[in-house]
């Protein structure tokens, strides 16, 4: 039996907005898993919150089709499925702690940030208090509620306009994958992109916009996380939005980035800091502007349950560095017993 393979549960699909990314991310995950050392097991989350077991191919799952063959299951009964979790499922509901929380009470292991650093990182305004209070600079922005734009939509418009001008940047505060996300060039455009926001969540976030090129680096480690190489992503539209992320292709990334050594080091400090803020564990992907007048950094998000699709900048920034894909899912499969038997071992001891 000590021979026998661990059952590696890739769990994907999810109820939030960006359950097709994660379809194209589980695949790319299913077609490197090690199978000489790992069974795996494909467990699909439908748009309705529905569980399913899947037995099909990466293919199925990557365009949809998975749904059509699979088998109803019983959450509860996750345990007898799986081994260990590999949680490859973006924003809410899944990347939000919720998950975690589930598989911490299941007593099921699993691989990314635990329910702390996903909550905190999942929810803008949670974090870039969080940052800010850890000395890490942030653009100035502004926090409004569902309830605040319908009860003093004047109030919030000048607001907005005083604090920060045009143009600004409109996001929901619980979401990734650029869902949901405007650029407002004024007041019609932010009217419309605080519609389109609070469509997805009830609390937005709006920032300043600063002429910047956007720079990444990912993050593995428990106690001693390190960071990887520092990309940049030249979108193929006016800002990284979804579809320039996932759809049209034609977005490019630069790794390494050309920027100066200093910075180089600056960003992979600011991102292993921002990481140890948060309490993050395993892997995630920290995101960064640098301001094309000033050059100034500025630390933008953290994404816990990173892309792992084609286009991803996670594991080409980790290839970069010397670690290749399929060394990277099992470092994160790794890291996540190596938490799991660190937590069990200390409450053993109380």
């Amino acid at each position: 039996m000590e021979n026998q393979k661990k059952r590696i549960g890739i769990i994907f699909g999810g109820r939030s907005g960006e359950h097709e990314v994660s379809l194209l991310s589980a695949a790319s995950v299913i077609r490197v898993l090690n199978t000489e050392k790992y069974e795996p097991v494909y467990i699909g989350i439908t748009k309705e919150g529905a569980w399913k077991r899947y037995r099909g191919d990466a293919e199925s799952v990557e365009n949809g089709t998975w749904l059509a063959t699979a088998e109803s299951i019983n959450p509860g009964d996750l345990k007898q499925y799986l081994d260990f979790a590999l949680p490859i499922v973006h924003g809410p509901y899944c990347e939000d702690g919720k998950l975690q929380g589930f598989l911490e009470t299941m007593d099921i292991p699993y691989g990314g940030c635990g329910v702390l650093a996903s909550a905190v990182a999942m929810d803008k305004q949670v974090a870039r208090q969080v940052f800010l209070h850890a000395g890490l600079p942030m653009c100035k922005h502004v926090f409004l509620t569902k309830a605040e734009w319908q009860d003093e939509r004047e109030t919030v418009l000048a607001r907005v306009e005083q604090e920060l001008g045009y143009p600004n940047f409109v996001k929901p505060a619980n979401l990734g994958s650029s869902v949901g996300i405007s650029k407002a060039k004024n007041r019609e455009a932010l009217v419309e992109a605080l519609t389109l926001a609070l469509s997805f969540d009830s609390r937005v976030i709006v920032e300043e916009f600063i002429d910047c090129r956007e720079l990444e680096t990912g993050i593995l480690g428990n106690d001693y996380p390190a960071a990887a190489e520092v990309g940049e992503i030249l979108s193929s539209s006016e800002f990284y939005d979804y579809e320039a992320k996932y759809t049209d292709g034609a977005s490019r990334v630069c790794i390494p980035a050309e920027i100066t050594a200093e910075d180089r080091e600056e960003i992979r400090m600011m991102a292993v800091k921002a990481c140890k803020a948060i309490g993050g564990e395993g892997y995630c992907r920290v995101d960064f502007f640098k301001d094309r007048k000033t050059g100034k950094l500025y630390l933008n998000e953290i994404n816990t349950i990173p892309g792992f699709t084609k286009y991803s900048m996670f594991p080409l920034l980790w290839e970069a560095a010397g670690v290749n894909y399929p060394q990277i899912v099992e470092r994160i499969i790794e890291l996540g017993y190596e938490r799991y038997y660190a937590k069990n071992y200390r409450e053993a001891m109380l």
